[in-house]
């Protein structure tokens, strides 16, 4: 293991009511991820996907392969990601999920070499702390939770340990039938609820206030027309004082609104991603880095237009 820090930022359980923490500082100033801190304040940062899955919906298999999955890493690199995301398991509508030995096989020995080759920081897209912990010992600096820490919490606990950045997403269960419970009293105001519950577990488990992400989960337990919603009022998700990470590159709401198939989403995500920007995300979660980043810099232009 390289780096390792101890719990910290432990609070008294009468502050962990659900209700939504303003910071007497601006909570997207910086991200703190290990040794490195990322100036949210100054531009939208990129986080780059890369897959190493055969099933995966965009680019399963495509990347598979170590050398395959260097050239994307490295691609992405100079097209001007901030972040690689590595996950080993697909987590579209229906699938079933793979076992921790699985996964580990698929992302460790990608995560090992990319750690020798560049200065990047390393996300992992995982629910399991066994990856995670391992993928923490090999480099990693954020963690990529798409369940919000509710399959297990002891995602927080590593992050805390190791002094990681956390990204809490919101979901409504297991992708083999999140699908199938697209139900909320108020779409908005659940979506929240249930991200102020994720972000108090990680507080309580000792992660920094400073090194926490929310993402409202799209396509994940949503509808199409509840995708688009939760874009349109993304703004909201300010009321919880952390920075948000959005994902919706190539999904199938995208498909579902303009009539497109997987491959040929490159505008619809681009409307996406400017919309998201403008209702103040942080981070971008994409596929195409080049072209997102200069969507990302126009609607970052327009952002701090004066």
């Amino acid at each position: 293991m390289r780096r390792q820090s101890e719990p910290k930022n432990n609070i008294d359980n009468d502050d962990m009511s659900i209700k939504y923490r303003t910071l007497a500082a601006s909570p997207h100033t910086i991200l703190k991820c290990r040794d490195r801190e990322l100036p949210l304040h100054e531009r939208t940062h990129i986080m780059g996907v890369l897959n190493l899955t055969p099933d995966s919906f965009y680019d399963g298999g495509r990347y598979f392969e170590v050398d395959l999955a260097l050239k994307r890493a490295e691609k992405m690199i100079e097209e001007g990601a901030d972040i690689v995301d590595i996950g080993g398991e697909s987590t579209r509508p229906g699938s079933e999920g793979i076992s921790e030995e699985e996964e580990i096989t698929r992302v460790i020995p990608v995560i090992r070499e990319i750690y020798k080759r560049f200065d990047i920081v390393m996300s992992v897209d995982t629910t399991k702390p066994r990856v995670a912990r391992e993928a923490l010992d090999e480099g990693v600096s954020v963690i990529n939770d798409i369940s919000g820490l509710k399959f297990d919490d002891e995602i927080a606990e590593l992050a805390s340990r190791y002094g990681a950045a956390l990204v809490l997403m919101h979901t409504t269960s297991r992708p083999r039938d999140m699908q199938k419970k697209t139900q909320y009293a108020s779409l908005i105001d659940d979506v929240m609820e249930s991200l102020q519950i994720s972000v108090n577990k990680a507080i309580e488990k000792g992660v920094g206030e400073d090194s926490i992400l929310v993402d409202p989960g799209i396509g994940f337990g949503k509808t199409a027309e509840q995708n688009l919603i939760l874009l349109k009022h993304l703004n909201r998700l300010g009321e919880l004082g952390k920075p948000v990470l959005i994902g919706t590159s190539n999904k199938s709401f995208i498909g579902h609104t303009l009539g497109t198939p997987v491959n040929d989403r490159t505008e619809g995500t681009a409307a996406t991603v400017a919309i998201a920007i403008l209702n103040g995300a942080s981070v971008i979660r994409v596929h195409d880095v080049a072209y997102m980043k200069r969507v990302s810099r126009m609607a970052d232009a327009v952002s701090k237009a004066n």
